[in-house]
């Protein structure tokens, strides 16, 4: 496995320098006066990223779902029974515009997954909710991404796993709070 990683450049092999390493090398020789080395944990964190959207995303599709559709379907089931928010607060739930947000509605309400109706106390408020058929999709889906993130996090270790989480957890919170 861990040569499969050397050779995508994400993981190195022993004792052979990984692509990000490759690219540092090459700045501190035409550049030797910035250091580069950010890159190690930004670059390698940036290619991460990539290639587990590569490893999640066909997960979704097997329910004929996009990652953003995935998400607002997850973001509605999240909510818990009757499985529905207003359009603006999905919007702020899944980081989209409230224009993305309406294509995305669309699309899904063709499909027969969600549904848009006026609040109960607020005719001119609009919520979008989860039909049973999109409760079923979302749920199946839901399971089989659970499956493949725990497949995913295998690979790493659990006690790398468990010292990752904690680190990354902080400093999200230092980016957020910036």
């Amino acid at each position: 496995m861990e040569e499969i990683w050397y050779r995508r450049g994400m993981m190195p092999a022993e004792n052979a320098p990984d692509r990000v390493a490759q690219i540092m090398e090459e700045w501190r020789r035409e550049r030797p006066d910035i250091d580069p080395s950010p890159q190690g944990v930004i670059g390698r964190l940036h290619r991460l990223a990539l290639a587990l959207t590569a490893q999640i995303t066909p997960v979704y599709g097997e329910w004929g779902l996009s990652e953003a559709e995935f998400d607002l379907l997850a973001t509605l089931r999240r909510a818990g029974a009757p499985y529905a928010r207003p359009a603006g607060e999905l919007a702020g739930h899944t980081m989209v515009t409230t224009g993305g947000l309406t294509k995305r509605v669309d699309r899904l309400i063709e499909r027969g997954l969600v549904e848009r109706d006026a609040a109960a106390d607020d005719a001119r408020r609009r919520l979008v909710r989860l039909t049973p058929a999109g409760l079923d999709v979302i749920d199946e889906a839901f399971a089989a991404h659970m499956a493949n993130e725990h497949r995913l996090i295998s690979e790493l270790g659990a006690t790398d796993a468990a010292a990752l989480e904690p680190i990354l957890s902080r400093w999200l919170d230092i980016l957020d709070d910036a």
